[in-house]
């Protein structure tokens, strides 16, 4: 691609060094970076990677919380076009390794948290040459000295990211991104959320996951200021609020409803300077936090697949909606057999424009299935109203999702964990209302002959196989599961008897 028509995020790491260089970036543990800094590392970080002779498209797998360096790898990876693997570190081992496998990096950033992890996958897999850790040995990398000019290089149409979602039939998917699709979905939040170099982000999300990504580059991209947390802490979180002037942040359940019971407590606390909380809640919640901070909640939908978010709004603009149909995206609804509906009628979301993913990893055939007739087929359920808003109304049976505290989770790969148990014959799994992540994951299961096991142990058990937040918060045992004439579970009974 000719580079007189190139936009990558490096560049906007160059331009912001250049037009907000003072100005401050990053607040990190009590310490400011500024827009000249983080370029000036971030150039340092560049050097050192183009001394490891990275092909472009290398993989480079990021296992860790948040931490600075993921601004700086995503500003290196743009330079030198090469691919981040964003782990999420909440996973399992052998999830984390399967990932690994599926995508076979040649290098692995890693928190001390994560060390020992990282060693062993080292181990394991022998395209993996070498992992680094951060504030321990990551500043080997970085290379000060004549810099080489790395503005006109990137490709912004090649893979650039790649996050694992949740696994329909027992194995996560990689999620395919460019930089072209970042960087149009983030201008889309700059405009809709008025972000500018006034505005400052709490990083409360992870950095792993696309709306942590779309926040914080947004933010970046706008010449605004990044505050990073390493992990959600509510009391923390309130005191940066306010140090910080903070305006805006993301978050799942149960974010609010913490930060709501801390608010209740004290008397006197300025979040003024907040003005948009952007992400999934209850209606009572999000009523309640407006009251409380006078700040406004927006709600929203999206995918990994799409980039992020591609509907938005504030919530109660038009009540119930997932928010109105964004610019970059067109959306449409169609029925089983892939015909268009009109507007009000439920049926599968469909999605084209520039703000759909790649495609998925090495996955041609689930790629064409997922294109067909031209739109990506998400597998969630909804409607158009007339007035441009979007509705979700569920997934689709064979796509069925459960989202505990904002994460994705199919029933497939919680029910492989479970039937891994010896004494597990039949399982069912499903989600149901929970009053602190918003959905729960439920497992209903039969025994086997003469097998004896409590509620505890089995979720114990998944515990060791898949991520904590995947594994059930309820279970019940039953003699028989219903099935249908096929003599598969029926799951839509299941629900109906055991919700």
């Amino acid at each position: 691609m000719d580079p007189v028509y190139n936009l990558s995020l490096f560049d906007f790491f160059h331009r912001n060094s250049l037009l907000n260089k003072d100005r401050c970036a990053i607040h990190w543990d009590g310490q400011d970076t500024s827009f000249q800094d983080l370029y000036d590392e971030t150039c340092a970080l560049c050097q050192g990677l183009s001394k490891l002779n990275l092909a472009p498209n290398t993989r480079v797998a990021i296992l860790a919380k948040n931490h600075p360096v993921f601004f700086q790898l995503f500003g290196a990876a743009s330079a030198l076009n090469l691919c981040l693997v964003l782990i999420n570190r909440r996973l399992a081992p052998e999830e984390i390794s399967y990932i690994i496998e599926d995508t076979t990096p040649c290098l692995l950033i890693c928190d001390q948290d994560m060390e020992d992890q990282a060693k062993i996958l080292k181990k394991n897999h022998d395209y993996l040459s070498n992992y680094f850790t951060i504030d321990k040995d990551l500043n080997d990398l970085f290379e000060t000295g004549q810099r080489e000019n790395f503005c006109h290089t990137a490709d912004p149409k090649a893979p650039y990211m790649i996050i694992h979602t949740a696994a329909v039939q027992g194995k996560p998917r990689g999620a395919v991104l460019s930089q072209e699709n970042i960087i149009l979905a983030n201008l889309q939040l700059i405009h809709a959320f008025g972000l500018d170099a006034d505005k400052a982000c709490l990083n409360i999300l992870p950095l792993f996951h696309i709306m942590g990504v779309n926040l914080g580059l947004a933010l970046f991209m706008a010449g605004g200021k990044n505050v990073i947390l390493e992990k959600f802490t509510p009391q923390l979180s309130i005191d940066l609020i306010k140090e910080q002037k903070i305006t805006i942040f993301g978050s799942f359940p149960p974010i609010l409803t913490h930060l709501l019971e801390l608010l209740s407590e004290k008397e006197n606390t300025d979040l003024s300077s907040l003005e948009i909380v952007a992400g999934l809640e209850v209606p009572d919640t999000a009523r309640q936090w407006e009251k409380t901070t006078s700040s406004k909640f927006w709600t929203m939908y999206g995918q990994t697949e799409t980039s992020g978010l591609i509907s938005f709004s504030e919530y109660f603009e038009q009540p119930g909606s997932a928010g109105k149909i964004s610019t970059l995206a067109q959306i449409a609804i169609a029925d089983d057999m892939d015909n268009l509906l009109d507007l009000n009628c439920v049926g599968e979301i469909l999605v084209k424009g520039p703000l759909v993913f790649k495609g998925y990893w090495q996955a041609e055939d689930l790629n064409a299935f997922t294109f067909r007739q031209g739109w990506h087929h998400t597998g969630d359920l909804g409607l158009i109203d007339s007035n441009g808003f979007l509705f979700f109304k569920g997934r689709k049976a064979e796509k069925e999702l459960i989202k505990p505290g904002g994460e994705n989770v199919f029933p497939a790969e919680v029910e492989k964990a479970i039937l891994a148990h010896e004494a597990v014959e039949a399982a069912c799994v499903f989600g149901v209302p929970d009053p602190k992540f918003g959905e729960g994951i439920k497992a209903v299961c039969t025994l086997a002959p003469g097998m004896q096991l409590t509620k505890e142990e089995l979720i114990a058990f998944t515990a060791t196989l898949i991520a904590g937040y995947k594994k059930p918060r309820y279970v019940e045992f039953t003699d028989m599961l219903p099935k249908t004439q096929t003599g598969e579970i029926d799951r839509p009974r299941v629900k109906e008897l055991f919700s």
